[in-house]
């Protein structure tokens, strides 16, 4: 069993345009503002291999930051970054 830190998910225009303002990589149109995007790890687990499992389903986007530790995932075409 690993615990899942969720790191964001459903973010309102007005916070990703915040995050946009003071990040690098955070999208104009992001899927986390209509809710079809999570940002997320698990703790102790390689998350290399997160991200390979996700682009195997071949189900949506996956964003893989290793500096920051994280995964995203989300529900629109398939591609990877």
């Amino acid at each position: 069993n690993k615990a899942v830190e969720l790191i964001s998910g459903y973010r309102s225009l007005a916070t990703n345009n915040h995050l946009r303002q003071h990040t690098s990589g955070v999208a104009k149109k992001s899927y986390h503002t209509r809710g079809q995007a999570l940002d997320f790890r698990l703790v102790g687990t390689d998350l290399s291999k997160v991200r390979q499992v996700a682009l195997r389903m071949k189900a949506g986007g996956v964003g893989y930051y290793p500096r920051s530790n994280f995964v995203h995932i989300d529900t629109g075409p398939v591609r990877s970054w």
